[in-house]
C-alpha cells in the first residue's frame, strides 16, 4: 500500500508524478487565506463557498457534481489508498480548479480535525430560487425562522431530506449555511436539498400566492401533532431556539401543531422536534 511507505517518499512521488499540474502553496499564499477567512467567516462570501475537508466530504462534493473552487493534497497525511486514489482522480480530470499542494504543517493550520487526512476542497453551495421548489401534488417545505445553531440547521436538513422535504427556506437567518458545522451536521444534506435564503415577506408572498397552508410548530397550540391533518401543500415554520417563531408568521398561519411534553422540560431541541413533525407530516401525506 502506497500510505504504507514513508511520509517523505510519498510526497516526493507524489510531487515527481504531477509536476506541473500542482500549485506549490505555503501558510502565506492567497488561497490558505482564503480557506482560513471562510472558516472564521471574516470576509463577504458572495459566492457562499464552503470549506469541505476529509475523504467523505470531498468524494460527496464530486459525487453531486459541486462546484470546486479549489481542492488542497498533502500526501503525507493521506490515510488510506482511497484518499491518494481520490487526490489523483481529482488532479487527473478536467476541471477549472486549483490543486493545490501543501506540507502536514500548513495544512494543519487550515484543518479543523485533530488527525486530518490531508484532503481539502472550497467548494459552493448549490443556489437555488422559488421557481426551483415550485409545488408538485403533494409538496411538504421547511421553513427555519431565525435557527441560531448550525449543528441544529444540519440536523433539520439531514432530516428533510430523508423525509422527502421539497426544499428549505432560511428567514432571518443568524447562522451561515457555510458553517463546517451545517455540512457535518447535515451528513451532505446542504448539497442534496434545495435551501433558499429568503426574506420573511418574499417568502410569505410566494406560499400565499401557491396555495401553501402555513403551519406553525407552536408549543402553545392546541393540537398534538399527530392529530393534524395536513392538506396537500404544506410548510412547516420552525423558529429560533432563544426567541421562538416571529410574530409576524402567526398572522398568516393556517394550522398550529405542538408535540406534548410528558415530563419537566417544556420544549424539546428545534432539530428533534422539527424532524418528529416533518416525518409525520411526509408519511401522512404520502398515504
Amino acid at each position: 500500500m502506497r500510505v504504507e511507505k514513508n511520509a517523505e517518499t510519498i510526497r516526493e512521488e507524489f510531487i515527481e508524478k504531477y509536476k506541473g499540474k500542482l500549485k506549490f502553496t505555503g501558510a502565506k499564499h492567497s488561497r490558505i487565506k482564503q480557506v482560513q477567512s471562510i472558516i472564521k467567516n471574516t470576509k463577504s462570501n458572495p459566492r457562499n463557498l464552503m470549506v469541505v475537508e476529509g475523504f467523505w466530504g470531498v468524494q460527496l462534493c464530486l459525487e453531486k457534481n459541486i462546484v470546486i473552487d479549489a481542492v488542497f493534497f498533502s500526501p503525507e497525511l493521506f490515510v488510506s489508498d482511497d484518499a491518494y486514489q481520490l487526490a489523483e482522480k481529482m488532479i487527473d480530470q478536467e476541471a477549472s480548479y486549483d490543486r493545490c499542494l501543501v506540507s502536514d504543517k500548513v495544512f494543519s493550520r487550515i484543518s479543523e480535525y485533530k488527525k486530518p487526512d490531508g484532503l481539502l476542497a472550497v467548494c459552493q453551495i448549490p443556489q437555488y430560487d422559488f421557481k426551483d421548489i415550485s409545488p408538485t401534488e403533494k409538496s411538504l417545505y421547511v421553513i427555519l425562522d431565525g435557527v441560531e445553531i448550525p449543528g441544529n440547521i444540519g440536523t433539520i436538513l439531514r432530516s428533510c431530506d430523508g423525509a422527502g422535504v421539497r426544499g428549505v427556506i432560511v428567514c432571518n437567518r443568524r447562522a451561515r449555511l457555510t458553517h463546517p458545522k451545517v455540512l457535518k451536521g447535515s451528513q451532505g444534506a446542504i448539497f442534496t436539498i434545495p435551501v433558499l435564503e429568503k426574506t420573511m415577506n418574499e417568502t410569505i408572498r410566494w406560499l400565499e400566492e401557491n396555495d401553501i397552508t402555513i403551519a406553525l410548530t407552536d408549543t402553545d397550540a392546541q393540537d398534538d401533532y399527530y392529530h393534524a391533518d395536513y392538506p396537500s401543500k404544506v410548510a412547516l415554520v420552525a423558529g429560533s431556539e432563544r426567541y421562538g417563531i416571529m410574530k409576524e408568521w402567526y398572522n398568516h398561519a393556517g394550522m398550529h401543531v405542538k408535540i406534548p411534553m410528558l415530563g419537566t422540560c417544556d420544549s424539546l431541541n428545534v432539530a428533534v422536534s422539527t424532524s418528529i413533525i416533518v416525518y409525520d407530516a411526509s408519511m401522512k401525506m404520502k398515504g
